[in-house]
């Protein structure tokens, strides 16, 4: 039995580690002012140029603005549109005074067609000012884990102390694209509400396989500023383009990069080691980002001689590596009593 444990353990882990692929290049000269890529699920860097200049970042301010309302708010709830949120600056969904709407159609209104009316309805009716919602926001974008971010207001207006970096925008939306609802409300192409009906304008929804989201951003500080999700093979990947001329075929070309260099590896927790005759696995399931064509090798590191252990002992340490050391190192706990 436990030469059988030994044998499924190799090639569960064989087919883990196996490599595929010879990757091809991404030009170095970046046409943005800053950018990166990360895989989504563990925020693993996969490109990253200029990405912690601090920079104006267009609407794509409205993720945050988005991802506190899917968590915090009934999107069901039907409201009257603030007099406030009516003829704001830039983009608009043309909100009324005294119109009826709900919770939803502003959502998709904020995200589909980044409507700054929108974004002010949404942030009064969350906490009941605006200047009480950018509070918010940042207190939120502390607890995301960002370090150089700040907000002004909810749109993405212009603003000299409104900023962020490729970096911390790029931790948001892989933090926002793990929600679900937001996730659907930003792959959604075209949505027919209780009160409004929108079509997405986000580009790469249409034009590149895989895509499923997130915020397109313009004004004349920030330029043209993209933030991008795709899936493809299991690993979802999200990019950033800040003050981007060709916005689209540049975060096309990083998501190829990605792809086509990178595969996200999931390490289950069913898989069976020995470790000084003690069956033992994971506590849970990993994700690993490794480099397509790169060889693998692993070993388990004992930490106790297993005499007199039971189930759920620490026992081992499993380490992973790549050509350049070690990429991954976790615990491994008994699954048997060994008396």
């Amino acid at each position: 039995m436990r030469k059988k444990y030994l044998f499924l353990s190799f090639l569960i882990v064989c087919f883990i580690l196996g490599a595929v692929s010879v990757a091809k290049p991404l030009n170095a000269e970046a046409s943005a002012a800053a950018e990166i890529a990360m895989e989504l699920s563990t925020e693993t860097v996969l490109r990253d140029g200029n990405a912690d200049a601090r920079l104006p970042m267009a609407s794509t301010t409205k993720i945050m603005t988005a991802l506190i309302i899917v968590e915090d708010c009934n999107l069901d709830e039907v409201i009257t549109v603030p007099d406030k949120a009516v003829g704001v600056e830039g983009s608009s969904i043309y909100l009324k005074k005294g119109e009826q709407i709900d919770i939803r159609d502003l959502l998709y209104g904020l995200m589909l067609r980044s409507g700054n009316d929108s974004a002010t309805a949404l942030a009064i009716h969350h906490s009941g000012s605006v200047e009480k919602f950018v509070e918010v926001m940042n207190n939120r974008a502390k607890k995301i884990g960002v370090e150089s971010t700040n907000f002004a207001n909810p749109s993405g207006l212009p603003d000299d102390s409104h900023y962020t970096t490729a970096r911390d925008l790029c931790k948001i939306a892989c933090y926002a694209m793990r929600n679900e609802t937001f996730r659907q409300v930003v792959s959604t192409k075209t949505h027919k509400g209780n009160f409004r009906t929108y079509a997405n304008k986000n580009k790469m929804l249409y034009t590149y396989e895989g895509a499923n989201g997130v915020k397109t951003g313009y004004t004349l500080k920030a330029g043209r500023c993209l933030v991008s999700s795709a899936e493809r093979n299991g690993m979802d990947v999200v990019t950033v383009v800040l003050n981007c001329p060709d916005m689209y075929e540049r975060s096309k070309a990083i998501f190829d990069y990605a792809f086509e260099n990178f595969k996200l590896l999931n390490l289950s927790a069913d898989s069976v080691f020995s470790s000084n005759g003690i069956l033992c696995k994971l506590s849970k399931p990993y994700k690993l980002v490794v480099k397509n064509g790169e060889n693998f090798d692993y070993k388990v590191v004992p930490l106790i001689d297993g005499n007199g252990t039971k189930k759920g002992d620490l026992v081992a340490r499993l380490e992973i590596y790549d050509a350049n050391g070690l990429i991954f190192n976790e615990n491994l706990y008994s699954i048997v009593d060994n008396k």
